[in-house]
């Protein structure tokens, strides 16, 4: 009975922390490399165009300081949902901006607007759940699955006789690869970055509760219309909600990193 208990013991456990569903067949029309060299590339041409405006922030940048540092904890965390993420070259950039944007390439790409951290005066905790949501996005592949989704729509009765050469495929996918930095995702996606973000943040010691106050600083900054970060995303109130009621399930990882000692102290 013992050597049962224990064959079945790994089986049997529940994993800890948030619960989402598999990642969306959609995304298999679509190579991953395919997906992280074209983000790569168009990650280049974003910072060559900051850095040709003065924009884009040097090294020894405090606030970039600051990001690089809650990335340094978030990112060991990534590969328990996306084994992939091993091997991604992470970056993460300032520019200088009015927008109140932030985003995660695929490949592990990360950009941050110098509004969304000024005119919403973000803690550490707060930036953490706005960094855990974007990388969120790139772990569960949520570009991959849209632009899959988008090449099977254009090709359509075609897609079984060209799926065989790959070409028109292989075109399309081509052709949207320069849609990845306007790419909006549904909202069933937003609501998924929300809760693995939270978790990846708690597990790296920020207090997952920072996601209230965050959305209640989006939800102030919302008036008079929406910022392009919040474009597409479920309203401010509802993402409260969510939060609220996972929070039981990501306290117990916070509280194990602080008591590691990996919180802000």
């Amino acid at each position: 009975m013992l050597a049962l208990c224990l064959l079945l013991g790994p089986l049997a456990q529940a994993r800890e922390g948030v619960e989402v569903g598999k990642n969306s067949v959609f995304s298999n029309l679509v190579p991953a490399e395919t997906i992280e060299q074209s983000s790569a590339q168009q990650y280049r041409e974003l910072l060559d165009k900051a850095r040709s405006q003065k924009a884009l922030a040097g090294p020894d940048h405090p606030e970039l300081k600051r990001l690089r540092d809650i990335a340094r904890r978030i990112i060991p965390f990534a590969i328990s949902w996306n084994p992939r993420a091993s091997s991604w070259r992470w970056e993460v950039n300032l520019i200088g901006s009015g927008q109140i944007n932030a985003f995660c390439m695929p490949g592990g790409k990360i950009i941050f607007y110098t509004s969304i951290l000024q005119k919403l005066a973000l803690s550490d905790d707060e930036v953490a759940m706005i960094m855990g949501h974007e990388i969120a996005h790139a772990l569960r592949e949520h570009a991959r699955e849209r632009l899959g989704k988008q090449a099977a729509t254009n090709i359509g009765a075609g897609l079984l006789g060209q799926i065989l050469g790959l070409g028109q495929l292989g075109q399309t996918v081509t052709n949207y690869g320069a849609q990845l930095l306007s790419l909006q995702f549904s909202r069933e996606d937003e609501s998924e970055a929300d809760l693995v973000g939270m978790e990846l943040a708690a597990r790296a010691g920020f207090d997952p509760r920072a996601g209230v106050t965050l959305w209640q600083k989006m939800s102030q900054a919302n008036q008079g219309g929406p910022p392009q970060w919040l474009s597409t995303h479920p309203s401010g109130g509802r993402r409260i909600a969510d939060i609220e009621a996972n929070l039981p399930k990501v306290m117990p990882l916070f509280e194990r990193a602080k008591a590691d000692g990996q919180s802000n102290g």
